[in-house]
């Protein structure tokens, strides 16, 4: 449910991850929980997270094992710790003013919070943050699905970031509350049937003009209009937005009851009315001239595809709130784009930039040997964390004939041999993936409890029955490469499939001439040693696969018109699933250009059962919600389950320095650390 703290995808991301596909935003999963339309960046949603595919790993991700040299421990400014009082409990029957708001009880920082405990509140400013993008960029507008938005922008289409503020904005170490940004306070119906912002006296965009409440309603209702499909689906349920004088706006919803609606209208970034309607720009529209924020930052020098500079506003309106107490504190983030993977990785290692998430086994183990003047200054760090892993796949496209059966999806997945892979080109590390919610309490397991049965057995004929008899596990191996017996089970299904003779090609047809042949589409050569031995293995059983690599333009349009048979992602997921699922798995949005269901599901049963998770009445009845959710989709073989890993490989110089403690969901580079080197400025 978050955009919550990438869309999350994340979510989705949300997302093109380490070149491979949708991260959430700055995490991948946590709410904003949306897990981000589009991949973002590890500067950071997001996200919603947000969440790099893995080996690419997925931006949340589980393993065993992990072989890195030891830590260098880096001496840091002391942190603080925050001052700490009696939250009020609040009446769930009352219209209460509030400094923050939680989906489920009752935020975790009190109205006089000094600062939050992931972040050192003494940290100091100044000194710039180098940071490497892969690809290219062309415009600097991410409200839009046109275009490639740049690096450090293009995650800032919800929540605050470095270019705008929204009205309220996540914690990172809660499942979903959300504190006052541009509002000072939000205040909810008790039936959830409308919500009111009242903005601060001091908020302002960063020329000076005070933000308004025409510029909350501006913003609301040209994002429906002109923004990327998820905001349309996302606050789906908004009837109106109405100003109640300049200084505080009213939201009111079609439904009652959806707990979730007023957090994620928090969630939104406040765009200038003033700006966007003077000399004739237009939101609908790519664009390269930096844009009016109210953000910490203001876009320095642009580059166009090469590099862009974000710089810090040392009068922004915002630094001396509590929330923002020791974050935003590199007086320069500068990207530089590069054109390949492997050629970033080798400038990193040379000093041409700060910092690097490593989501490959294979180069955190083999490739981490920077030159001699070098070596004592690299940090490389192995820290736990609990990001929702949500779903790293194969994406089958349902829309495609080829895979309307879901007993050939089914049969495909044998071909699949994760335990023999894991151990040639990623040490052991991942863990097989088995739920769209891995890594979190959500995730399914064992057979359907008494309060999932009261959920599942009135739909019991219109789903598979395998639901209920069976705990979901993908196909296993004994890891020595041979695959006789999966292959064996692969053929029995795709032979009651109808898939009973070979053509020319060596495909398996059925009785309609329906050829077994299609493409694996991506956009990053580092998978390709995975899908190889996939490939061979169906091969040996009548299934021709193509694995086509393009640039990632080509790859953003070819996903958001369904254009593709298979391809490889992620479904990044918050520890707070809500309204987002519905861009996920929604039937309205199968066939919606730009829309997150990357399958092509129409279920009315799905759909029925994800509105129903959305009001959930308390914890525990989502956690229910969820679950039988989760096997429902798994058990259709939708995708067919990858890996994830539940640490972060962290390498950077020593002379950025972090917090002792970081978030469990993110590490908030941009955010959090600073610099430690001569040119501190305050």
């Amino acid at each position: 449910m978050f955009m919550k703290p990438f869309y999350r995808f994340l979510v989705l991301a949300p997302l093109i991850v380490c070149a491979v596909l949708f991260t959430t935003y700055t995490a991948s999963a946590q709410k904003s929980k949306y897990t981000a339309t589009r991949p973002e960046e590890k500067l950071i949603p997001p996200a919603a997270h947000a969440t790099p595919p893995v080996d690419i790993e997925p931006e949340a991700t589980n393993a065993t094992k992990t072989d890195h040299e030891p830590a260098k421990v880096s001496k840091t400014v002391s942190d603080a710790p925050h001052t700490t009082s009696v939250i009020e409990r609040l009446d769930p029957g009352k219209s209460t003013r509030q400094h923050a708001a939680a989906l489920h009880g009752s935020p975790k920082y009190p109205k006089d919070f000094t600062h939050l405990d992931y972040v050192n509140p003494n940290a100091p400013k100044g000194g710039i943050l180098r940071s490497a993008a892969i690809g290219s960029f062309d415009s600097l507008n991410p409200f839009i699905v046109k275009g490639q938005p740049a690096a450090g922008i293009r995650g800032n289409f919800m929540r605050s970031g470095l270019v705008y503020t929204s009205l309220m904005m996540n914690a990172w170490d809660e499942p979903f509350s959300l504190y006052g940004i541009i509002a000072k306070n939000i205040t909810i119906a008790p039936d959830k049937s409308w919500v009111k912002f009242e903005l601060r006296d001091e908020a302002k965009w960063n020329d000076g003009t005070p933000i308004t409440a025409d510029d909350v309603v501006w913003t609301f209702k040209n994002l429906i209009k002109k923004g990327q499909p998820f905001f349309k689906a996302y606050w789906n349920d908004v009837k109106s937005v109405i100003p109640n004088n300049s200084k505080s706006v009213t939201f009111k919803f079609s439904v009652k009851g959806n707990a979730e609606l007023p957090l994620i209208i928090a969630e939104m970034v406040v765009l200038p009315k003033h700006y966007w309607t003077s000399k004739g720009r237009d939101l609908s529209k790519t664009s390269l001239e930096p844009p009016l924020g109210s953000g910490p930052y203001v876009i320095g020098k642009v580059d166009a595809g090469r590099s862009i500079e974000y710089v810090r506003n040392k009068n922004w309106w915002a630094k001396d709130l509590p929330f923002f107490k020791g974050q935003y504190n590199f007086d320069k983030i500068v990207y530089e784009y590069y054109m390949d993977e492997n050629i970033a990785h080798e400038a990193f290692l040379s000093g041409n930039y700060d910092f690097k998430e490593e989501n490959s086994a294979k180069i955190w183990n083999e490739s981490y040997t920077p030159n001699k003047d070098n070596a004592q200054r690299l940090v490389r760090e192995t820290l736990e964390n609990k990001r929702p892993a949500g779903m790293q796949a194969f994406i089958f496209n349902i829309r495609r004939p080829v895979f309307q059966d879901k007993l050939v999806r089914e049969a495909i997945s044998y071909g699949l041999d994760f335990e023999w892979s894991n151990k040639q080109f990623a040490y052991g590390d991942y863990t097989r993936t088995d739920s769209y919610f891995e890594n979190s309490e959500l995730a399914s397991f064992g057979l359907p409890s008494e309060a999932e049965l009261k959920l599942l057995n009135p739909i019991k004929d219109k789903i598979p029955e395998e639901v209920f008899t069976k705990e979901f596990k993908p196909p296993v191996t004994d890891g020595s490469g041979k695959m006789r017996n999966n292959l064996r089970e692969a053929v029995k299904l795709l032979e009651q499939a109808g898939y009973t003779n070979i053509n020319s090609k060596g495909a398996r047809i059925n009785a309609a001439g329906q050829a077994l042949e299609f493409e694996i589409l991506g956009v990053s050569p580092l998978f390709e040693r995975w899908v190889a031995p996939f490939i061979i293995n169906l091969e040996r059983i009548g299934v021709v696969i193509n694995f086509r690599i393009v640039d990632s333009a080509q790859y953003q349009n070819r996903i958001e018109s369904f254009d593709y048979d298979m391809i490889i992602g992620t479904f990044g997921q918050s520890n707070s699933p809500g309204n987002e699922q519905r861009e996920f798995w929604g039937s309205d949005r199968a066939e919606m250009q730009g829309s997150r269901n990357l399958i092509g599901i129409k279920d009315p049963v799905i759909d029925d059962l994800v509105t129903k998770l959305i009001h959930a009445e308390s914890r525990e009845d989502l956690v229910t919600k969820t679950r039988a959710l989760d096997r429902i989709l798994l058990w259709n073989h939708y995708v067919i389950p990858m890996w994830h890993y539940p640490k972060w490989r962290l390498a950077y110089w020593d002379h950025i320095k972090r917090p002792s403690k970081l978030s469990d969901i993110d590490p908030l580079i941009a955010n959090t650390w600073w610099y430690a080197g001569d040119n501190k400025t305050e």
